[in-house]
């Protein structure tokens, strides 16, 4: 129990760590893209949702690399994709003056995009199943470079889609930027955020040993949640900025970021690695049903109203309900 007690402790510490460099990540990205006179929507969709998205970016890293837990980073990803669509547009709208206006730019552009993120990403995590298939392990494949490399082409086609949107708008750099001192903090901020990183994946993996369930499953929460500290300030900082493009667009940036990019990195540094097929539907599967419940909350009458935001915030509840289930063994969706 003191274990238990301990590791959570870890986790709380390590997300402050985590938020705090965040915190200097997205100041600084903030101030790069008004000194290179990024417009609004784009600084939404991928300066702040990349600035942001850094600690998922970590976490999939330092997992793989320094602990061998490549579905441990996995889980992280698709829990902060789900903490991201659910939880933050929620407290955006509670914590703001009312609801939250979307347009059909970010519904149809940016949610297409996003909802090719999670079909990509699982159609890749299935091509290594069926061609790199792990020999004597039913549903195990390896993820190969070239494979990862599916994702990461989509999202240079987001990534020139939103450089057209910005060469259409006449938004003028601030000169009066010092880049220079501010990409400086950046990288202070990510050296914050490695540290705190490392603290969330050891408690996730702790918390796993201690309970005998898969790793990954905290990585869904413990990691996840902690990571996603940094959207949940932006999106509200915007929100009740009255600036709710750029809160909705980072929420859907960063979980662009994070499927296309994120995940395929952690393969291209590390070499091939292995999935089990049977951890990973699972775990999109509560993606994708979330991505609907998002995506139709949003469409209606182009708000997001209090009422729908608590609907998100029960979602979420379902979704760390079923997760405490499948820890406390009642549960088994997901195999050990």
């Amino acid at each position: 129990m003191l274990d238990i007690v301990s590791l959570v402790g870890l986790a709380a510490v390590a997300t402050g760590v985590v938020w705090k460099g965040s915190g200097w990540v997205e100041s600084s990205a903030d101030r790069l893209a008004v000194g290179y006179g990024v417009p609004p929507v784009v600084q939404g969709a991928v300066i702040a949702a990349v600035g942001s998205s850094m600690p998922e970016l970590v976490s999939v890293l330092l997992a793989t690399l320094l602990h061998g837990e490549f579905e441990l980073g996995i889980g992280a990803i698709v829990g902060s994709a789900v903490f991201n669509l659910l939880v933050i547009p929620g407290l955006a709208v509670l914590v703001g003056t009312g609801g939250i206006s979307t347009s059909r730019e970010l519904v149809y552009k940016e949610s297409l995009f996003y909802m090719l993120s999670v079909a990509v990403l699982l159609l890749t995590f299935s091509l290594a199943v069926i061609y790199n298939p792990v020999d004597g392990v039913d549903l195990q494949g390896e993820v190969s470079r070239p494979l990862a490399l599916f994702p990461l082409v989509l999202y240079g086609l987001y990534a020139l889609t939103q450089y057209l949107d910005a060469a259409e708008d006449e938004t003028e750099p601030d000169p009066s930027v010092d880049r220079l001192r501010t990409w400086l903090w950046f990288g202070l901020g990510l050296v914050v955020i490695v540290v705190g990183v490392e603290g969330l994946v050891r408690a996730a993996i702790g918390l796993g040993d201690a309970f005998g369930t898969p790793a990954f499953l905290w990585g869904m929460t413990v990691v996840a949640a902690g990571s996603s500290v940094p959207d949940v300030f932006v999106s509200i900082a915007a929100a009740k900025a009255d600036r709710p493009s750029v809160s909705l667009a980072n929420v859907l940036g960063s979980n662009i970021f994070d499927l296309l990019v994120a995940v395929p990195v952690g393969v291209l540094v590390a070499g091939t690695l292995a999935v089990t097929f049977a951890h990973i539907v699972p775990m999109m599967a509560f993606l994708v049903l979330a991505t609907i419940v998002f995506f139709t909350i949003a469409r209606t009458d182009m708000l997001l109203s209090r009422l729908e935001a608590w609907i998100l915030l029960g979602a979420y509840g379902l979704f760390v309900a079923w997760l405490v289930l499948e820890s406390l063994g009642i549960s088994s969706v997901v195999p050990t």
